[in-house]
């Protein structure tokens, strides 16, 4: 079972606790949430791969297995037209967990008056495919056991 890493620091939250319909229900697909401390903060790649998609406020990574993860770096982000957000990868980029791809101002984005939390998304797996390793409300650094699929 391949391991999901997490993408950045913060406290892991029950995708259930994100204030998006789509995410909170599970629509996009099973995973967690985490919420970042009031800094600027590194996404990294949660497992080695190739960059799918890189938005200012996104990216996909997929594993050569063909495992597909999104790292959505706050709700309704995508409004800033990339303001708050520094890519260091592209997509088609290979990347290792842990490769930096996007630093995230976190502040910015909670002055913009939007949620900051970071939901973690398994693409196209059912939830009883994906297990949630770390407890909820635990604080977590980038690297740390997340999921596990």
């Amino acid at each position: 079972m391949p391991d999901i890493l997490s993408p950045l620091v913060g406290t892991v939250l029950p995708l259930s606790a994100v204030p998006d319909q789509l995410f909170a229900q599970g629509a996009m697909g099973p995973g967690v949430a985490i919420d970042p401390p009031a800094e600027v903060v590194d996404a990294v790649a949660p497992i080695d791969g190739t960059l799918l998609q890189v938005f200012p406020h996104a990216f996909v990574v997929v594993a050569d297995d063909g495992l597909a993860v999104l790292v959505h770096l706050g709700l309704d982000t995508v409004q800033l037209q990339g303001q708050g957000f520094t890519a260091f990868a592209a997509k088609g980029d290979r990347v290792s967990a842990g490769t930096p791809v996007i630093a995230y101002d976190v502040p910015a984005i909670r002055a913009a008056g939007l949620s900051s939390v970071v939901p973690v998304v398994v693409l196209e797996r059912s939830a009883d495919e994906v297990t949630v390793v770390s407890a909820e409300g635990a604080d977590i650094l980038p690297g740390a056991r997340l999921l596990s699929v």
